[in-house]
């Protein structure tokens, strides 16, 4: 199995202070030690049967300072990694080609979810600066040129945003976080969710089922988001929907274990398709091993 959707990091340090006041409150609600290291992850993961794991920058720290993603990636052979970067920074383009030369980095994620002056500090579904992004044509080239995996954080009311992204670069692997911060009371057969549809027919597009347990309004094993598991398999086929566990960051409502199992129980899943979700869709889109 891979998780998808991991997060680690480091203690604060001079040369790397923590600085996000909201994920620093966050934090001390996780049931995990505060600083929760590649160590850590990898003892739950092998306390869970997970083999290998997607390390997502954790912006405690500057967002765009990718030092311990970087770093974990380069050592430990069983995690790869998903850094930060800032498309409209005057060396974007640099940035992004030094960390896709770093062994184990996969992509970068683009927070799009988030208002660009308070970037992984709060979420608001109406801003529109992924739209301005696609401009950025250094950028995405060189995005081409590297084989890096967009992966992207997006309230599904910033859908149309993300269609535009994918229409002008079609040839980028797309990966889209959380359900699009969809929940349980968000319909798929009318309003913003069903634009999925679209992004569908782009074969390089695939939805990662992480961080169930904040999206249900349920506990374990969060059946009232099931609607929204078979509405994917529907829409992408099992090919191209991608289990991830958010942990740490769900560790305040739900344990490891638990952000694994629920696949378990949903009713129309085979033991063919929770192969996929949880290990072959994943290397077979971002082409690993």
């Amino acid at each position: 199995m891979i998780d998808a959707h991991t997060h680690a990091w480091d203690a604060a340090s001079e040369e790397h202070p923590w600085v996000n006041g909201s994920l620093l409150d966050l934090v001390d609600g996780f049931d995990v030690h505060t600083v929760y290291s590649a160590d850590r992850l990898l003892t739950d993961m092998d306390r869970n049967g997970i083999d290998e794991a997607v390390v997502v920058g954790y912006p405690i720290v500057d967002w765009t300072d990718n030092w311990y993603t970087l770093q974990i990636t380069e050592e430990y052979d069983r995690l790869h990694g998903i850094v930060m970067l800032d498309p409209f920074a005057d060396n974007a383009a640099e940035q992004l080609r030094r960390c896709m030369d770093t062994e184990g980095i996969l992509g970068f994620r683009l927070g799009a979810a988030c208002p660009y002056d308070r970037m992984w500090e709060t979420f608001d579904s109406s801003v529109t600066w992924l739209r301005d992004a696609v401009e950025e044509t250094e950028f995405w080239a060189t995005a081409v040129e590297t084989n890096a995996v967009v992966q992207i954080l997006c309230d599904h009311r910033q859908l149309a945003q993300a269609i535009e992204l994918v229409k002008t670069y079609p040839d980028l692997v797309y990966l889209f976080d959380h359900f699009a911060h969809a929940g349980p009371e968000t319909p798929t057969d009318e309003g913003t969710f069903t634009q999925f549809s679209e992004l569908a027919e782009y074969p390089t597009v695939a939805v990662k089922i992480s961080e169930i347990p904040h999206m249900s309004k349920t506990s374990f094993p969060y059946e009232d988001m099931y609607g929204h598991v078979r509405w994917f398999l529907e829409t992408f086929g099992r090919e191209r929907v991608i289990w991830g566990s958010d942990y740490p960051n769900v560790s305040d409502v739900a344990s490891y274990a638990e952000a694994i199992n629920w696949l378990r129980q949903v009713d129309v899943l085979s033991d063919a398709d929770r192969d996929w979700i949880t290990d072959k869709s994943f290397r077979r889109h971002v082409s690993l091993d």
